[in-house]
């Protein structure tokens, strides 16, 4: 339909408004439980290779996780500088590929690091990197590698290898423009240099792990449901004398060695209490060399 055949259908001189064509078999939102899983898997991630990084640039370093977020390849690509370095993981049995995005600039600083040498603050030109520079970052980025592996657990079941660096995010095709990439954003500190860095890995890898968003459960067994709900809930449970009312000028004038009475006959069994409420009575015992209760009367009847 043209605009003009439009603009007969709806109020004169009104142009329709742009749609945007949305597949909700491909849907490019997390849903919040998945967002929350990830930003765990990711804030894990993040202090596991602060401390990589700090142990093999032998220079304090962190990594903080700023965003978790799902795009498509192309729109991943275009957000990145055209000149960077893009480590591409290969996944067992899928076609599209993992990528560690970071400057060239600080990868240089890293290496510096290394090999001894003190860059601290000053600029690094964004170049590519050497035979040596390369061979020393395909190490740091294995290992940064096995520290993504058990950030994500059982979220991946595929294995993940090194497989080339790119310097160009245009040309750097790890996945189909059309595929969706679950994208972290880094903040990365290597003493005085700090740079910006993303995790992208496919959906395809991770979101049939994740399970069904929002599942709903049957509400005919709601009662047992809650009821072994509320079994695993760890509560406090006291054993109670009979309380003492004392003014509080008693209590302001309290000094070692005063004696306060008690009004609990000698004989009379102690109260079990939960959160205040009285559930049983117990007489003094024990239970090897600790001291224990023996039940002896119960207040509350089980469901």
């Amino acid at each position: 339909m043209t605009v003009k055949e439009q603009n007969s259908i709806g109020a004169p001189g009104m142009q329709a408004p742009d749609v945007e064509v949305y597949d909700f078999r491909r849907p490019r939102t997390l849903p919040r439980e998945h967002s929350r899983a990830l930003e765990l898997v990711f804030e894990t991630f993040a202090r596991q290779w602060g401390t990589q990084l700090t142990a093999r640039v032998r220079v304090l370093s962190s990594v903080t996780c700023e965003q978790v977020l799902m795009q498509t390849y192309d729109e991943y690509a275009a957000s990145l500088p055209s000149t960077t370095a893009m480590v591409l993981f290969s996944l067992e049995g899928l076609t599209p590929r993992a990528v560690i995005q970071f400057p060239t600039a600080a990868a240089l600083a890293w290496v510096g690091h290394m090999l001894g040498g003190t860059a601290g603050g000053r600029p690094v030109e964004e170049r590519k990197f050497t035979q040596i520079e390369q061979a020393l970052l395909r190490q740091l980025m294995t290992e940064a590698l096995e520290d993504l592996k058990y950030s994500l657990g059982s979220l991946i079941t595929a294995a993940m290898t090194v497989d080339t660096i790119q310097y160009n995010s245009q040309f750097a095709q790890a996945a189909a423009t059309g595929d969706l990439m679950i994208v972290s954003k880094f903040n990365i500190r290597v003493g005085e240099i700090t740079s910006l860095a993303t995790v992208a890995i496919p959906a395809m890898a991770i979101m049939p792990q994740l399970g069904e968003a929002n599942p709903t459960s049957n509400t005919a067994d709601a009662q047992e449901l809650v009821l072994a709900q509320v079994s695993a809930v760890p509560v406090t449970v006291a054993l109670r004398l009979v309380p003492a009312q004392v003014l509080p000028q008693r209590i302001l004038t309290l000094s070692l060695g005063d004696l306060i009475p008690i009004p609990h006959p000698q004989h009379r069994p102690l109260d079990i209490v939960v959160d205040d409420h009285v559930l049983a009575r117990a007489a003094m015992g024990a239970n090897g060399s600790r001291l224990a209760c023996i039940i002896i009367e119960s207040e509350e009847k089980r469901p």
